[in-house]
């Protein structure tokens, strides 16, 4: 075996190939939702590189006094045990669940939070529906939680002191329940209830609330904040 040969195997054959590390990113889905309606987004984060943890938890069985911890400490415990950033993406309710817990305690390893369509003030059609037959049944002690008067909980959170973006839909899909809210909306909470004091970017899509998370333009605005701390906002 000549030199060249030998140092050629200790330059390729004995060499430990290094991985670099990745962000964690959690996603929250929304009220009576499942993991699977945030599929699309955690594809789109696993090509872009991330650790993703699309953790699911029963927002209609508790309220959310008890999700929020249930839901956040089980989705960090999923993510890489190293010192990398962790993100949040939720849908609606998610995003109450993330205030709610960091109102409360705190995540050294934070980075950045996108909420998709959250009632940050609580929604209308809370207190329109609460009182019919089945409301509570469907939408567990969590759903009864989302109005705007004094039971809510999304009002009675401080203002945000993280990197939070706000992607607000503005397409109804139930032009009964959009009735209900201010416009533009929706169908179940209004663009206006979407923002919170203390939000770093918002910006408005031509999308319905229980597809909001799906639609490609979403998901790029997703990514985009991810990646920089802000939205991309057309002319």
């Amino acid at each position: 075996m000549t030199h060249w040969h030998s140092l050629l195997l200790v330059l390729v054959g004995f060499c430990v190939p290094v991985f670099s590390s990745a962000d964690c990113a959690v996603l929250l889905h929304g009220l009576a939702r499942s993991p699977s309606s945030m599929n699309p987004l955690a594809d789109a984060l696993e090509n872009a590189g991330y650790d993703v943890v699309n953790a699911g938890y029963p927002s209609r069985e508790k309220p959310i006094e008890e999700l929020a911890p249930l839901a956040i400490d089980g989705g960090i415990s999923l993510c890489p045990s190293n010192d990398d950033p962790i993100h949040f993406v939720t849908h609606s309710l998610g995003g109450i669940l993330v205030r709610y817990y960091l109102e409360k305690r705190s995540i050294s390893r934070l980075d950045k939070v996108v909420m998709l369509a959250p009632p940050n003030q609580g929604s209308e059609v809370v207190d329109t529906l609460r009182g019919l037959p089945g409301f509570s049944l469907l939408n567990g002690p969590a759903g009864l939680q989302l109005g705007t008067d004094e039971a809510s909980i999304p009002r009675s959170l401080g203002p945000v002191k993280f990197t939070l973006g706000v992607i607000a839909g503005d397409q109804t899909f139930n032009p009964l329940l959009s009735l209900q809210l201010r416009n533009p909306d929706d169908g179940k909470v209004s663009v206006e209830s979407t923002k919170v004091e203390g939000m770093t970017d918002f910006v408005e899509v031509p999308h319905s609330h229980p597809f909001i998370m799906k639609a490609p333009i979403v998901i790029e605005q997703v990514l985009l904040f991810l990646r920089t701390g802000g939205f991309k906002h057309e002319p």
